[in-house]
């Protein structure tokens, strides 16, 4: 049986490399994709099959829906005469289990999978909710399926998917702006592009490799490189004067409220 995705774009694509690179054979994933020539390149890329919309779905383990929200409710009327108790994924964001369940006929056995887009190298995180009726082997098969693209958490309370939304999901973003900040200050010290560039993003990745590797939390890191009365501590005071801190946690809540307000709007009018 195949594991099945419902579109072929770029986060489908690095999940389909990602099983290949753990051992999973092309013989065992199918995309359904409306454009022929993506279909193409799938093939010829991943040696997969592949299939258009209008034509029968092969049986399934597992169907994953990596579409935009705003498609799930009509192709979710498409999928639902195959379903044939495959367990239903979706990487689709936004979209609350009951509402899924409900455009597919009250089906049970959905996981709801929040990734992010580092994801597209393998070095990302899901968060992962499990309906009430998943079993122990469908979540086994979520995690391995996961592990193409990085790491996951599983949370019991579907609402903390909004959290995880403006957390690790949102997340990369502030870090880019961040980033980019950092390349601005460097231009601003007298660096060219590309040396601001490599100053900013090797900071990061460093830091990151670090933080990683090291028993103290990201807090004492830092306390640990700031000297008393030193570059570092000027740096550090400015940063809490100009209140980053909380504006970094106003942003996360801000994220997290409008991730429930989109759960809302995308689950109106299901009956």
């Amino acid at each position: 049986m195949k594991i099945t995705y419902i579109g072929g774009g770029n986060m489908a694509a690095a999940m389909i490399g990602g099983m290949l690179a753990q051992g999973f054979t092309g013989s065992e994933i199918h995309v359904v994709e409306p454009d022929a020539k993506k279909r193409d390149e799938l093939t010829t890329q991943y040696g997969i099959s592949t299939s258009a919309p209008d034509e029968a779905l092969p049986t399934s383990l597992a169907i994953i829906f990596a579409i935009k929200p705003q498609q799930f409710r009509s192709v979710a009327a498409q999928i639902l005469p195959q379903l044939n108790n495959a367990l239903v994924i979706s990487i689709a964001a936004g979209i609350r289990a009951e509402t899924i369940s409900k455009w597919l006929g009250n089906y049970g056995r959905i996981i709801r999978v929040m990734p992010n887009t580092p994801a597209l190298v393998q070095a990302g995180i899901s968060g992962v909710y499990a309906s009430a009726e998943v079993t122990s082997d469908d979540k086994a098969l979520t995690e391995r399926i996961l592990a193409s693209i990085g790491e996951q958490v599983w949370v019991d309370d579907e609402s903390q998917i909004d959290g995880i939304t403006a957390i690790s999901g949102s997340g990369p973003a502030y870090v880019f702006y961040f980033m980019e900040a950092l390349q601005a200050a460097a231009k601003a010290q007298g660096f060219n592009a590309e040396i601001a560039q490599k100053l900013a993003y090797q900071t990061f990745a460093g830091a990151v490799k670090l933080a990683l590797s090291s028993e103290d939390d990201a807090g004492t890191l830092q306390v640990k490189v700031t000297s008393k009365g030193g570059t570092t501590e000027r740096a550090i005071k400015a940063l809490e004067t100009s209140q980053v801190r909380s504006t970094i946690i106003a942003a996360a809540s801000a994220a997290a409220a409008r991730s429930r307000e989109l759960g809302e709007e995308l689950g109106r009018d299901t009956e």
